[in-house]
Formats: structure tokens, sequence, C-alpha cells
């Protein structure tokens, strides 16, 4: 080359290099005043654990048993009034709870052929009969299946009290299943469908005894 001309070598490594600048910012693009901030990673937010789900609507509940008792100016009312006095501790709702106790008791005892369970339930009388109706139902090869599914009523009927000695009669509405079956387990009597049965039951008890226990002395169907 001449020492006056401008090098060649050069001319064509400024051309190279200015084809690189200008690749290089076709590619990665040039940075503005309005280009928009760069994003950072944000996690997906984790999905609300479910709460209780509540039902728009009511459960059905079984309404509460009634339990009454006579007007206080009523025979059987002053009669109970009576007792209370003889007896502080004798009080006509509590009786009537423990009555329904009672009559479940002696309903499954009976169908169940459990004496035991009846004879500190039951007066001497009447322990015999239901005695005498086991028996003969064991003989003949029936049985006998009782449930309460409810007793939606309970009313005391009538009240006496001869010296210290309580009568007190109760009706008892009740829901029941009540079916006897023979040897081969036919059905003759009653139905395993449920039944509204009414009774009325008398109990008696010696309100100057220390014995707390209400004993039945009737039963029958009202």
């Amino acid at each position: 080359m001449g020492g006056s001309g401008f090098p060649i070598d050069l001319i064509l490594f400024g051309m190279i290099a200015a084809f690189l600048v200008l690749r290089l910012r076709s590619i990665l693009g040039r940075r503005t005043g309005y280009e928009r901030p760069p994003q950072t990673f944000q996690p997906p937010a984790e999905p609300a654990a479910a709460g209780p789900v509540i039902q728009g609507h009511a459960e059905p509940q079984a309404p509460a048993p009634t339990r009454a008792g006579p007007d206080p100016a009523s025979a059987a009312g002053q009669a109970l009034a009576r007792m209370k006095a003889l007896d502080a501790q004798f009080d006509p709702h509590l009786f009537l709870s423990g009555a329904e106790k009672a009559f479940t008791m002696i309903v499954s005892a009976f169908a169940a052929g459990d004496r035991a369970t009846l004879r500190g339930l039951l007066s001497e009388d009447t322990f015999r009969a239901f005695d005498q109706a086991i028996t003969a139902r064991e003989t003949a090869g029936q049985t006998q299946r009782s449930e309460i599914r409810a007793i939606p009523a309970t009313s005391i009927e009538t009240a006496q009290l001869n010296g210290s000695v309580a009568h007190i009669a109760v009706k008892f509405v009740s829901d029941q299943v009540s079916l006897t079956t023979d040897r081969d387990g036919k059905p003759i009597a009653g139905t395993d469908a449920v039944t509204e049965i009414t009774d009325l039951w008398t109990f008696e008890r010696d309100l100057a005894s220390r014995d707390p226990t209400w004993r039945l002395v009737e039963a029958r169907n009202a």
C-alpha cells in the first residue's frame, strides 16, 4: 500500500464492526423511556380452603312430647296437692317423666320375657298376670316384638290418695311396633308397621315408705 492511501483493511474491519452493531440492535432492541418495567414472577395464589357447607334448609326434628296434668281445682289436682304435702319430693311433672321410662321398660321387658325387670316394677297381682301371659306365650312357641318409637303425649287422668297410698292413672299415647309370631315365624297378632297405641296405666306408691318406686297395678288399652 502507498503511504498516502487509507488502509483498506481498516475500512473492511470498520464495515464489519458497523454491521455487527446494527445486527445486535435489531435483535436486542433499544431501551426507551416508555419501556415497561420488567415483570417479576408471581406464584399462583393457592385456592382458599373450602369452608363448611351450610345447608339452606332446617333439619326436621321430632316434636317434643307433651306432658299434661289435671286442673289444680279438679279432684285429681287436689289429690296431687295432698301428695305433695305428704311427700315434699313429689312433683307431677317429674312423675310423668319417670312414668314414661317405666312404660318403655315394662313394654320391652314383657316382650322379651324378662321377669326379673318386671318384678321390680309391678305389684304382686300385676306381676302374676304378666307372668302367666309370658308362660302361655312360651308354651305356644310364640315370639313377641315390641318397639316404642316415640311417646308423643303423656297425661295424668286421675289421682287418688288413700291414707298414704297414692294411685295415679296415666294415659300414654305412643308410636309402637308390636308383632307376635308363631313358632314358624308367621304373624298371628299385631303388625310390623308403626302404630299409634293409647294405654291407660295406674301406678301405686306408699308415700310414707322409703321405697321411691311407683309400681304398676293396672294396665289396659284406653
